[in-house]
């Protein structure tokens, strides 16, 4: 008994984190949401420079309001298949922490932006288990969203530490 209200506890308080407003969007057929407090702002695609030596996802940077920032492909950061940009294709400015906890403005390509959405604790079900091989500790959740789910995704832990570490090198070396 005592057992069963310690999980009960430490499951509100996971969801109790998971409740709030999330931007949708779509990749590859499939629709994902970010806390909508990381998002900046929501661009069309633009002309991206590319930047040698970086990781495939790192697709360059762009030049927004004279603030260099990193973008990266989501598509290809999940080992997802390469798709042309079309007019639909949009990049969400997020910022996300570095190596050292300072933020730092980062784009991510997206199919498409889909709405935002108010999730409650209850639409909320954990992470299944898909074995011990695929990591998934970047999935906040799975949001029950009428007949549709919707991946929540910690934004901060998309990004492995180094990948964060060089990303923010490169954007330093930007400016």
């Amino acid at each position: 008994m005592q057992t069963e209200e310690r999980v009960t506890g430490n499951d509100v308080k996971a969801g109790g984190a998971k409740e709030g407003k999330y931007l949708t969007f779509e990749l590859c057929g499939e629709e994902y949401g970010v806390e909508i407090l990381k998002v900046k702002e929501i661009i069309g695609i633009m002309n991206i420079t590319p930047v040698p030596q970086t990781p495939e996802f790192v697709k360059g940077v762009i030049n927004l309001r004279g603030k260099v920032i990193p973008v990266i492909d989501l598509r290809l950061k999940f080992g997802m298949e390469r798709q042309e940009y079309d007019e639909r294709t949009c990049i969400i400015v997020i910022d996300i922490p570095d190596e050292r906890g300072k933020r730092i403005m980062t784009g991510i390509v997206v199919d498409s932006v889909s709405e935002v959405l108010n999730v409650r604790n209850e639409d909320v079900e954990d992470t299944p288990s898909f074995g011990a091989r695929l990591s998934t500790g970047f999935i906040m959740g799975m949001a029950k969203i009428k007949d549709d789910v919707k991946i929540l995704l910690d934004i901060d832990r998309v990004m492995a530490a180094d990948e964060v570490a060089a990303i923010g090198a490169l954007s330093r070396q930007q400016h």
